[in-house]
């Protein structure tokens, strides 16, 4: 059974290729930071929990979401002198830590809990040392494992300090990398920086680790799942490969994607049994859809839960705090803000809901809008349970719509409405019969004398 962890995050790289003034690894994915990608898949790892996040210096915002974690540590490298001297940054935690140590990167946040599940099993099974490669397309710059005849790792060899046949390895260093030592920072305290960058790799410990009769051990995955975003064309990359896993989940679990690579889901979107997304759909953060519910094609949700049976769209949005019940039906050009619809409701056409309620089974018609501003604060409206709103009202909040209370079309609605009651705000209607005709034949003499 694999022993307590402690997870080292590298964070403090600035960047520069994403031309942002944030930092890197606050780029999101899926509507989470890269940062925040890792620190989950650290906690979930077996044995998770204890974190050392290493940050650059004034990284105010990467060190504040390092500390939201559960179980964060954060500590600074002043100054970038390579992958060794950043792990040695946490010197404190690691000193302090009797377990496994586990080394990710911030920057690289597609890396599944199997894949660090299967580097922790061949601590496990006797090695000092596990690393996670891949065999790249195109090896360039990586750094090359070289691998014994055995199958253990022998080294690890930077592409600046590879001959010519080291070169030609395609099996490459992804940096991440599992330890178990009695004495860790032994091990990382004999790393140099003799080579051409003039820097302290981790790398080296391969080396070390061996030359004390200790075992490296090699665990692969695929060069997708190892990305490291440095860039906006990595960042859009690592979209992609995020979203297409996901799609693919939601499908295995029962869900009904009519047009899959048109869907987006954000990192934390739930999905129940036979729920039904049509094309052009995009989920933010903190959505949940119950089953059988269909979202039909181009919403926008974040922030939302839906019902199970409930349908949503087309062309719908539901802010952060739409609650839609049971069979509750919200349709074209309909907006939801901070509203919960009980079971059955419906706002079909062409509707501003925000801030407020709306009872069982009330209906909404086309063109209402919950006045819910007065310019300096918001303000609740409240639609009993089956309340009718008849089409083009404006309801001024704050307001109550009484259980089974009319609302009369076109009205402008400003005080309390009680239960089973009618209510109607519209001015007379005047007719003046002819006019229409006297109007039209004088202004085609006018623009007859006008030669138009």
């Amino acid at each position: 059974m694999s022993r307590d962890l402690l997870t080292v995050v590298l964070a403090a790289g600035k960047g520069t290729r994403m031309r942002s003034t944030q930092p890197k690894v606050l780029h999101r994915i899926a509507g989470r930071s890269m940062l925040g990608h890792v620190l989950a898949l650290a906690t979930a790892a077996p044995g998770g929990g204890k974190l050392a996040v290493v940050v650059g210096p004034d990284m105010d915002g990467v060190r504040k979401e390092a500390l939201a974690a559960p179980g964060a540590a954060v500590y600074v490298q002043e100054n970038q002198a390579g992958t060794a001297d950043a792990v040695l940054a946490a010197r404190e935690a690691i000193g302090a830590h009797e377990g496994d140590l586990l080394v990710l990167f911030a920057d690289t946040p597609l890396i599944t809990p199997e894949t660090v599940g299967k580097l922790l099993v061949e601590l496990e099974r006797g090695a000092q040392v596990a690393v996670l490669g891949f065999e790249a397309r195109d090896p360039g710059s990586y750094g090359r494992l070289i691998t014994a005849p055995d199958g253990t790792l022998a080294a690890i060899r930077e592409a600046k300090d590879a001959s010519s046949s080291e070169r030609e390895i395609r099996l490459c260093n992804s940096g991440v990398m599992a330890f178990r030592l009695d004495a860790p920072l032994d091990v990382l305290g004999k790393i140099g920086n003799a080579n051409a960058k003039g820097e302290f790799y981790l790398t080296d410990a391969i080396e070390i680790v061996r030359a004390q009769g200790g075992k490296a051990a090699v665990v692969r995955c695929d060069e997708e799942e190892v990305l490291g975003v440095n860039a906006r064309q990595e960042l859009a990359a690592a979209e992609a490969i995020w979203q297409r896993r996901a799609r693919e989940r939601a499908m295995a679990e029962g869900v009904t994607l009519i047009a899959p690579e048109t869907v987006w889901f954000a990192f934390d979107t739930v999905l129940g049994r036979d729920v039904i997304i049509e094309p052009n759909v995009f989920f933010g953060p903190g959505v949940t859809v119950g089953e059988g519910a269909e979202i039909k094609a181009n919403c926008h949700l974040e922030g939302a839960r839906v019902g199970a049976g409930a349908r949503v769209g087309p062309f719908a949005r539901l802010r952060p705090g739409a609650v839609l019940g049971r069979d509750v039906h919200v349709g074209n050009f309909v907006e939801v803000k901070n509203v919960s619809m009980a079971d059955g409701a419906k706002a079909n056409h062409l509707s501003y809901l925000g801030d407020g309620s709306v009872g069982a089974k009330a209906n909404i018609g086309a063109g209402t809008i919950f006045c819910n501003y007065d310019g300096f604060f918001k303000h609740a409206t409240e639609i009993g349970e089956g309340a009718f709103v008849g089409s083009n009202s404006a309801l001024v909040a704050p307001i109550k719509i009484g259980a089974g209370a009319y609302v009369g079309s076109g009205s402008v609605i400003t005080k309390d409405v009680a239960a089973d009651a009618l209510a109607l705000e519209r001015s007379s209607q005047e007719e003046r019969p002819g006019w229409a005709l006297k109007f039209r034949t004088m202004m085609a003499r006018r623009k007859a004398a006008l030669g138009r």
